[in-house]
């Protein structure tokens, strides 16, 4: 990336999508709200590095009010708006991050009667990361569950150990057996992240969930940040194994698996997806239809991105895309097709 990416507003149609499909509420606070903290303290790791991440406070008079509210937002987000739990929700701490396009908050919510805490963040809305959002929901394995209200966004927090942790901590200590799992679900992650054109998913854009089944550990892989979907004009940027914090998983890959299992795998993942579209296809043509009319980029890096698309698929189709949205829906629509046609 040569320039941070610009924040591209929500219009009518967008907004309307949103709110025929329950992703909209109304709050009392919106993001600049929040950007009057008048003093802040550095949050460090527990190896003194300074994380990019402040603890940030209120003058007194407005600070019962911002907690208030944040526990009314965490509310809507967890439980449709119900109220009767607010007595028994405390705000711990309200974190702004420095870096990155979104500078989001943090806001750790806990329930005062069992002690268990949880997360979520608040973020100023910006269009092409909602159908980052929306694609990741309609097209991959995962949920996601966010808000919108104007031009502030509502996120859940995403569990999982970031990906540079787990590969520098955990990854050494995973039997071979884990570590081909591992390399098999990085492929899949690479292919979905082409396929939706979710772009720079270095290792700390994305977390590894480790799910403890009846006689194994199943890893999966899913993204944390949708910031930059369908914006930059590389077509490496949208494919992971290209980032030099992956370098480990790659050559996790070439250890473990055969082209022929790689292969299959990026099938694999083709074939759900064009089920998913197949079953959700309301849905999925309610947000193509809006993508496709709404300017996420620049024209420079869409043609140079259909170029390389064109190159790679020999798909003329590409040439005649004028929007990020239209080659979403172009490659989407070739894999939808070969779907039909081998079933």
């Amino acid at each position: 990336m040569q320039l941070r990416k610009p924040i591209f507003p929500i219009k009518n149609n967008l907004l309307t999508y949103l709110d025929k499909y329950n992703k909209t509420t109304e709050i009392s606070m919106l993001y600049e709200d929040l950007l009057r903290f008048k003093d802040y303290t550095v949050i460090e790791d527990k190896d003194g590095k300074d994380t990019l991440w402040l603890s940030v406070y209120y003058s007194q008079w407005e600070q019962e009010e911002i907690q208030q509210n944040l526990k009314i937002i965490y509310t809507y987000l967890h439980s449709d708006g119900d109220r009767t739990t607010l007595p028994f929700l405390k705000v711990e701490s309200i974190e702004f991050c420095t870096f990155g396009n979104s500078k989001p908050f943090r806001i750790r919510v806990k329930n005062i009667l069992n002690e268990n805490y949880t997360n979520f963040y608040i973020k100023k809305a910006d269009a092409s990361r909602i159908y980052g959002l929306e694609l990741e929901d309609l097209l991959s394995p995962h949920r996601v569950n966010y808000l919108v209200y104007k031009d502030t966004l509502i996120e859940e927090h995403i569990l999982g150990i970031p990906g540079d942790i787990f590969i520098e901590r955990h990854l050494p200590l995973c039997s071979d057996l884990e570590k081909s799992q591992i390399a098999k679900e990085f492929v899949k992650f690479n292919e979905r992240c082409l396929l939706g054109l979710l772009g720079d998913m270095r290792s700390y854009n994305y977390v590894v969930v480790v799910t403890h089944d009846y006689d194994q550990i199943v890893y999966r892989i899913r993204s944390i940040d949708f910031d930059q979907q369908s914006y930059e004009g590389d077509l490496s940027f949208y494919m992971p194994q290209f980032f030099k914090e992956n370098q480990l998983m790659l050559e996790l890959i070439d250890e473990k698996l055969e082209a022929n299992s790689v292969e299959q795998y990026r099938k694999e993942v083709r074939s759900v997806i064009a089920k998913r579209i197949l079953n959700s296809f309301e849905r999925y043509s309610d947000l193509i239809s809006i993508m496709k009319e709404d300017h996420i980029s620049t024209d420079e890096k869409i043609n140079q991105l259909k170029l390389a698309l064109y190159k790679l698929t020999y798909s003329y189709h590409f040439k005649h895309c004028d929007t990020m949205g239209e080659i979403v829906e172009t490659g989407l629509n070739f894999i939808v097709k070969n779907y039909r046609k081998h079933n």
